[in-house]
């Protein structure tokens, strides 16, 4: 079974980062003047909206008179919502009296995630660590029944907040408490519309707790929800971690690594890190069998090299002075998931394009597997296309794997 703890591991760090993103919800939520209501709710995502908009028209992708038409819609679609706004049920947030609570998890969970294989090795350390930072803050130390009993307490009095019944239900997850867990994710998706980015996730771990629950098999009940969950979220990262896990244990190491591949996709930060780790130990173990495979494209770094240069028959009509704007943006596609800026003085220039250069964090290089990238000179200096300006494209281009720095020649003009 050293597989699948070991595979419990993972997703137990993947699980964390999903947890933190209501505590800070919550606490920015407490810090405001009033509850934030659905009213608040729709203007921010129409500034959100228009913003992908703005950066659409400022890389060029977007004209005008386009912009306007669905700035229009955008502003229609926000009156519709506040003439609603009075049938519609007050949004659910977490109240002052739980932040204690929300403190004492934001330490303790995880605690709880290394609690889970800590007996097969790490919990003397884990102890060791716990117990020094608790002689250091000179305070006794909080345990899991009462963070637990706050919350309990909490929820009794306000059942209909969606944020408390997640914090309790990864809570009984962590103690190996797996029925009750499994009705408080129940409660969090019962509470929680459809339409929320959050919930694919939380129907995510709803099948990584009944897959705990059991023995850490993938039965048809369990794998039914998985099912349920990749229907609505194919790259949902939880699931397609649990499904890495099953396959691991099974030691079929090549689907591990698809698995987890695919879930590294929209992973990032600690999540990341596991899903790469995991495919680093399914690809050991597929060497150790005698088997060569090669690393997943997903493994390797999202960038794009391009060398950017100007036609010679184009060069004596632009001044050094003039800017000159590379994008790379999904084929077909006409958002910007890197942009860079430059003057026709810098020309020819290797340019390398890759998430720091992401115009938004929900549309990033890495995010795709093929872009295509084009080179603009701009005689008025806007990012927006006008007749006169000249360009050159390269489409389809690998955003992984691509070693060699690709010639981006502009030689054409906008009619």
């Amino acid at each position: 079974m050293t597989g699948l703890w070991g595979g419990i591991a993972i997703l137990t760090a993947i699980a964390i980062s999903f947890v933190f993103w209501p505590f800070l919800r919550a606490r920015k939520l407490q810090q405001a003047e009033q509850a934030v209501d659905r009213k608040d709710q729709n203007v921010g995502i129409f500034r959100e909206r228009l913003a992908e908009l703005e950066a659409e028209r400022e890389s060029g992708s977007l004209g005008a008179d386009e912009f306007e038409q669905l700035k229009v819609e955008l502003e229609k679609n926000l009156l519709h919502d506040a003439q609603s706004e009075e049938e519609q049920i007050k949004p659910l947030t977490l109240p002052k009296s739980s932040l204690v609570t929300v403190a004492l998890l934001a330490l303790l969970i995880p605690a709880l995630a290394f609690g889970l294989y800590g007996k097969y090795g790490r919990a003397p350390d884990l102890q060791l660590a716990l117990n020094a930072e608790s002689s250091m803050k000179g305070e006794r130390e909080s345990t899991i029944e009462d963070a637990v009993a706050l919350l309990e307490a909490e929820l009794r009095q306000r059942p209909d907040n969606p944020e408390g019944w997640y914090m309790l239900a990864t809570t009984y997850i962590g103690v190996q408490r797996y029925d009750e867990g499994l009705a408080a994710f129940s409660k969090v998706l019962e509470l929680l519309p459809k339409e929320a980015p959050q919930y694919p996730g939380v129907m995510g771990q709803y099948a990584q707790a009944m897959f705990f629950a059991n023995g850490g098999k993938m039965t048809d009940e369990v794998r039914a929800q998985v099912d349920r969950t990749l229907a609505m979220e194919p790259y949902e990262i939880t699931t397609l971690g649990l499904l890495g896990i099953d396959a691991f244990e099974n030691q079929n190491y090549q689907a591990a690594i698809d698995f987890w591949s695919k879930g590294l996709i929209n992973a990032d930060g600690e999540a990341a890190a596991s899903l790469r780790s995991g495919i680093s130990s399914a690809m050991a173990r597929l060497k150790e069998q005698g088997i060569d495979v090669a690393e997943p494209d997903v493994m390797k770094p999202a960038e794009i090299k391009v060398r950017v240069s100007v036609d010679e028959a184009l060069a004596a009509r632009l001044s050094p002075d003039q800017i000159v704007f590379v994008f790379a943006r999904p084929v077909g596609g006409r958002m910007p998931l890197a942009a860079s800026r430059l003057q026709v003085s810098q020309l020819p220039l290797d340019v390398v394009l890759d998430d720091s250069m992401a115009m938004s964090q929900q549309a990033r290089l890495s995010q795709v597997n093929e872009v295509e990238v084009t080179a603009r000179i701009s005689l008025s200096g806007q990012p927006q296309a006008a007749q006169g300006d000249l360009f050159g494209t390269l489409s389809p281009v690998p955003v992984r794997g691509e070693n060699t720095i690709l010639s981006l020649v502009i030689d054409q003009v906008v009619d």
